[in-house]
């Protein structure tokens, strides 16, 4: 179900980038927002994991500086059937993790330097479980191409200054273009953020079943400490940690706005996976 939502969604994206492109830009706008945006994210996708890292503040460690830690992975990664990833610790004191890389076999599995104090040893096996999922589904690429296509959206008004003269339909009124203009990136942002939240919902599924069991109490720690233990990271390297390592994700209208699901539906998902056994 995960997936066939993330589905319907990147086609929601890709109709609302052909609708605006066209409109604002005739043939010759959608062929240009492509290009700007596949280009932006075509540098994102393939030196992901060096910025994100940067952004962290990450180093990459070696199986003799934190052999605890590189066995754990190393064995999880194996129930998952992937090759071994890079590992890095970065230096923060809020617990959280997070997972890069543009395939499985460029992955880098990252925890914070407080993870390893405040998480027992079976809370941390479902945290790198986690972790794996998303390596395991690919939701790097996924999560790339949403905001590839978001991007090309958001870069559709610069069309109305520099190839506004080429569009297919002259006699539109002017308020369509700014309605346009205004509305398509902000849709095109929610809709991203919802692929963002069904694939963190996935990663907890398929980290339960790489686990053997489904670890909500794991989750909850991991909200809990992070909304107590400030951490300062770029906005835009946020959502790839595991819990929101800024601020909680708030509920009603706001939660649209949130790259992560509220934690409280995770833990739920999980303690339902885990009575049905």
């Amino acid at each position: 179900m995960n997936n066939l939502k993330t589905a319907v969604l990147m086609a929601g994206l890709v109709a609302l980038l052909m609708a605006a492109g066209q409109v604002l830009g005739g043939s010759q706008g959608l062929i240009i927002g492509s290009v700007l945006g596949l280009g932006m994210n075509f540098v994102m996708f393939f030196f992901s994991d060096r910025l994100v890292l940067r952004m962290y503040g990450a180093q990459v460690v070696t199986e003799q500086e934190a052999p605890e830690l590189y066995r754990l992975v190393d064995r999880l990664r194996q129930r998952a059937g992937l090759p071994m990833p890079v590992v890095a610790l970065a230096p923060h004191e809020q617990p959280n993790a997070f997972a890069t890389g543009r395939s499985p076999e460029k992955a880098v599995i990252a925890v914070t330097t407080g993870i390893l104090k405040a998480m027992p040893q079976e809370e941390l096996e479902g945290v790198i479980a986690h972790e794996l999922a998303h390596v395991k589904n690919r939701d790097m690429l996924t999560t790339t191409i949403a905001a590839g296509i978001a991007g090309m959206i958001g870069n559709l008004p610069w069309l109305l200054l520099f190839a506004g003269g080429s569009r297919d339909d002259e006699g539109r009124h002017p308020l369509v273009d700014l309605a346009l203009v205004v509305l398509a990136p902000i849709a095109a942002m929610l809709i991203q953020f919802a692929i963002s939240r069904q694939r963190e919902f996935e990663a907890d599924r398929v980290g339960a079943q790489i686990l053997g069991r489904p670890l909500a109490h794991a989750l909850g720690r991991l909200d809990y400490l992070a909304q107590r233990i400030p951490m300062q990271v770029p906005p835009a390297a946020a959502p790839l940690a595991q819990v929101n390592p800024l601020a909680a994700a708030g509920g009603g209208v706001m939660r649209w706005f949130s790259t992560h699901p509220p934690t409280e539906e995770r833990v739920a998902r999980l303690e339902a996976m885990a009575l049905a056994g």
